[in-house]
């Protein structure tokens, strides 16, 4: 794994835009700590910094062809690289290396912007073509590899982290207010946005063509949901295991120590199942457990290890938020608050000790169905149907309001929630399932400035443009694919790969190969979620594999006990820098609002938890990213 960043800028000096670019790669250092590369030419300049992981002699970055006309740096693997080779091969190119950074480039040579066809892998690059003065980006099809980037409209700059393209001064740190609004609403910031008004990500499945002429993004890979309803049960499942099976399989790809994430779940467990059946050497796992009651999983995981004799190494921590709170937030660069950030943190400093590329389960929920709220959504919408809107709107929207003297309900309507999406569209009713502060909360929270600017904005748009495509899709997809556009992207897979490089370990995920995601894709939404059990199919290929206590066991998501530590752990830090005489939020927000949550929270009677996370998280960003002398 490595960071990559670089610029494209005709009207460049070269020792100016050389000390730049060596600013950029330093900054990404814990990306890759082994060596790192810059070249600079003409309008461009590219740097590396590398993690050796494959060809590990030969592979330092920038790599160039055959006549030094393209170059390339790269952060990623691809794991057809091989096969990918020997057709290059016979196509007439020459390799100076091993290493699948140059089939990249050859690739490219061979098969121009449609390259990322054929690469099946994770993967951000930056291809320079001196013919053409063209700069090529790219990033892999599900986004597991980020890639940010920068355009003036005269110069443009991109790198595997933001923080690597503010190290321009000229690029103007100017909060991005809609952002600011989708982070409070998902506690992260979706792309193609990023707090930074004029920063963006390049999407997932996309490209980018830097020329003096401009710049044209393009798109080469979408998930559709096509259920296939003419294989059989047993078809699917035996079809899955064997995919299942290959992808971990390449996935082992590596001349460094490799391993394992195992937390008990089933995911994880799966994973390292499958593993075992391919490798002739005992599996070098790592879990971590808390030490608060509820939140360790190290049974479940001890379960899973002694059944496959991994070498389990494992470690019971006693998390503390606040010492690594600053540290999250240099690496995360952004607003980001899925508290599961720490867990992840922690099993990947544990991880690092042993090995330096680990598998993990990660995508089985999305794939699969896992998610509890997937079951609530499909059961939403058949109360819908019940139901004609006319009705059913104002009915639930009268109960919401009374809720929770309305204890007489049934258990299972989840309360004010379900009773809210249930006076809602399904598409407005997933997002309220997906929301933390509210439109009303917001209300409350904002300083007149700010709701004038943001008058209007609904953060809901962001999951509507992928609800869009999905029109006559059945309920349980179109979830499924808004999750995989959104909360994966930009929550799931920008937690594991920053928690992951923080500590310079590489995490692949075998379940989000795109071979995997597009055959899952095609299994009919009946054999995911079956009488409310979600991961149907995927318990029917492991029920072999995996014992029955971790795949029927309740869903812990990696769960800390942040309620507890905001009256513990981080009591001090939030009301030292939340009620500071000058703090950031209050420049955009009414503390005055906040205390009186934090009070709540503080004497029991309401659950903040989540909301005072994302508050803290974002005043120590602010402190961080946008007051330059701190």
């Amino acid at each position: 794994m490595c960071g990559i960043a670089g610029f494209f800028d005709p009207s460049a000096d070269r020792h100016a835009a050389t000390s730049l670019l060596q600013r950029m790669t330093r900054s990404l250092s814990h990306r890759g700590p082994d060596e790192d590369g810059l070249h600079v030419e003409g309008p461009v300049g590219l740097g590396h910094r590398r993690l050796s992981i494959i060809d590990v002699d030969a592979g330092r970055q920038p790599i160039f062809n055959e006549d030094q006309s393209k170059a390339i740096v790269f952060n990623g693997e691809i794991y057809n690289f091989r096969p990918l080779r020997e057709t290059l091969l016979k196509a007439g190119h020459r390799f100076r290396t091993s290493s699948d950074t140059e089939v990249i480039l050859h690739a490219y040579e061979e098969y121009g912007a449609k390259c990322v066809e054929h690469l099946r892998g994770m993967f951000a690059f930056a291809v320079w073509d001196r013919r053409a003065q063209a700069l090529f980006l790219a990033r892999d099809r599900v986004g597991i590899k980020p890639l940010y980037y920068c355009w003036s409209g005269k110069r443009f700059l991109f790198g595997s982290e933001l923080k690597a393209i503010i190290e321009d001064p000229s690029v103007p740190r100017t909060m991005d207010l809609q952002a600011l609004d989708e982070y409070l609403s998902y506690l992260y910031v979706p792309a193609p946005r990023t707090i930074f008004r004029n920063i963006r990500k390049l999407q997932p499945g996309h490209t980018l063509t830097v020329t003096a002429e401009g710049i044209h993004e393009a798109q080469y890979w979408d998930l559709r949901f096509d259920p296939d309803e003419r294989p059989t049960e047993e078809d699917w499942i035996e079809g899955l295991r064997e995919k299942l099976r290959e992808s971990v399989s390449i996935h082992l790809m590596s001349e460094v120590p490799l391993g394992a994430f195992l937390s008990g779940g089933m995911d994880s467990s799966a994973v390292v199942a499958l593993m075992a059946g391919l490798v002739d050497r005992p599996i070098q796992t790592a879990t971590i457990g808390f030490e608060e009651s509820g939140f360790d999983e190290l049974p479940y995981a001890r379960m899973v290890a002694a059944r496959y004799r991994t070498q389990a190494y494992e470690r019971t921590v006693r998390a503390s938020a606040s010492r690594i709170l600053d540290q999250l937030v240099w690496h995360f660069d952004e607003p980001f608050a899925d508290s599961s950030m720490i867990p992840t943190y922690y099993v990947s400093q544990v991880a690092r000790e042993r090995v330096t590329v680990c598998l993990s389960g990660d995508g089985g929920d999305e794939n699969f169905a896992g998610y509890r709220r997937y079951k609530f959504d499909v059961f939403e919408n058949r109360m819908r149907g019940l139901l004609p809107a006319g009705l059913r709107r104002p009915l639930f929207s009268a109960l919401s309001a009374v809720y929770p003297k309305a204890d007489w309900l049934p258990r299972i309507l989840r309360g004010r929630t379900l009773l809210q999406n249930l006076s809602m569209s399904p598409e407005q009713g997933y997002f309220n399932s997906m929301t933390w502060f509210s439109p009303a909360m917001k209300q409350v929270l904002y300083r007149e400035p700010v709701r004038t600017a943001l008058k209007g904005y609904q953060a809901f748009s962001v999951m509507q443009r992928y609800f869009d495509r999905t029109r006559g899709w059945d309920p349980l997809s179109r979830i499924q694919y808004v999750d995989v556009k959104t909360y994966l992207v930009d929550d799931i897979l920008t937690k594991v790969d920053r928690a992951s490089m923080a500590h310079s370990l590489e995490v692949r995920v075998p379940l989000l190969d795109h071979e995997v995601m597009e055959l899952a894709a095609r299994i009919p939404s009946r054999f995911k979620l079956r009488h409310g059990e979600g991961k149907y199919i995927l318990k029917q290929v492991l029920r072999d594999l995996v014992p029955a206590e971790a795949m029927n066991r309740p869903k812990m998501g990696f769960s800390i006990p942040l309620a507890q530590w905001f009256r513990g752990d981080l009591k001090s830090p939030f009301e030292e820098r939340m009620f500071a005489k000058q703090s950031f939020v209050s420049e955009i927000m009414d503390t005055e609002a906040i205390r009186g949550w934090w009070a709540l929270h503080q004497r029991g009677l309401r659950d903040y938890a989540y909301h005072l996370w994302a508050l803290l998280v974002l005043e120590s960003w602010g402190r961080r990213f946008m007051r330059r002398s701190e």
